[in-house]
């Protein structure tokens, strides 16, 4: 039987930065927990943006933010990895170096970016829907830190090899999308997160289902047994899962789950 159920959310659940849900989801997931099964929201996104995007059902999910660096439910933490701030103060100054890359620092509860481009910092705010504050200096900011993103417009995998090269060996660095470069401390991921809830809870890997579409959910689909790759899935994750979907824009994992 299955008792733990866990989602990507961009690419996976809606395409990359939207922010609407099929109302049908909110609702087949009310009706698999009335059945004992749980949800978890697992991205790359801050808590406070997974929290929007499912607000009918706010209450009734565990979130996965930060590509596992935080798990937690409605307004409480449960599990919190930090980077040491040394290293982050370092990969700060280097990406600044670099040209036409952006860097965002994630506390807890708040991103923390010193770009002046505003067009950016709108796009954060009411594409992704996440917290943030503009600072003048990221080395001055005191806080606990769980994730750096590096941004570029496009191909970030390439524009931000050099950074993927000097880290490699002291940070979780995952690509997600061609726009994004998340880095986290050692051991994070979305599958390290999943198994902390399995354990918690007592489900094994036998009793879990997984979707997503990038290379950050391919230790997810290695803790679930019944792992699915939608059908926009980069190869790589198909490759890693056992079952597919259908894509993102055919609600490929509602369909799945009207199954249960």
């Amino acid at each position: 039987m299955i008792k733990l159920i866990a989602s990507d959310i961009d690419g996976t659940l809606v395409r990359d930065g939207e922010n609407t849900l099929n109302p049908e989801l909110y609702d087949e997931i009310l009706r698999l927990r009335a059945k004992g099964i749980q949800f978890a929201a697992a991205s790359g996104r801050q808590w406070h943006s997974i929290e929007r995007i499912f607000d009918p059902i706010k209450e009734k999910i565990f979130y996965i933010s930060d590509n596992g660096a935080y798990v937690g439910c409605h307004g409480r933490n449960l599990f919190l990895t930090t980077i040491e701030r040394p290293v982050v103060m370092e990969m700060v100054k280097d990406a600044r170096a670099m040209e036409n890359l952006e860097i965002m620092v994630s506390g807890p509860d708040v991103v923390y970016v010193e770009t002046k481009d505003m067009d950016f910092i709108n796009w954060i705010v009411e594409g992704y829907r996440f917290e943030v504050k503009q600072v003048e200096d990221l080395t001055q900011v005191e806080d606990q830190f769980i994730k750096i993103s590096i941004y570029h417009k496009d191909d970030v995998e390439n524009q931000a090899r050099a950074l993927r090269e000097k880290y490699r060996d002291r940070l979780k660095i995952t690509i997600s999308g061609n726009m994004w470069m998340d880095c986290m401390a050692q051991g994070v991921n979305k599958g390290a997160a999943i198994r902390q809830i399995q354990e918690c809870l007592e489900i094994l890997p036998e009793e879990t289902m997984t979707f997503g579409d990038q290379l950050n959910d391919i230790e997810m689909m290695n803790q679930a047994y019944y792992s699915y790759a939608i059908g926009n899935a980069r190869p790589e994750v198909k490759e890693a899962a056992r079952f597919q979907a259908d894509t993102n824009v055919n609600d490929g994992v509602l369909k799945v789950l009207r199954l249960l």
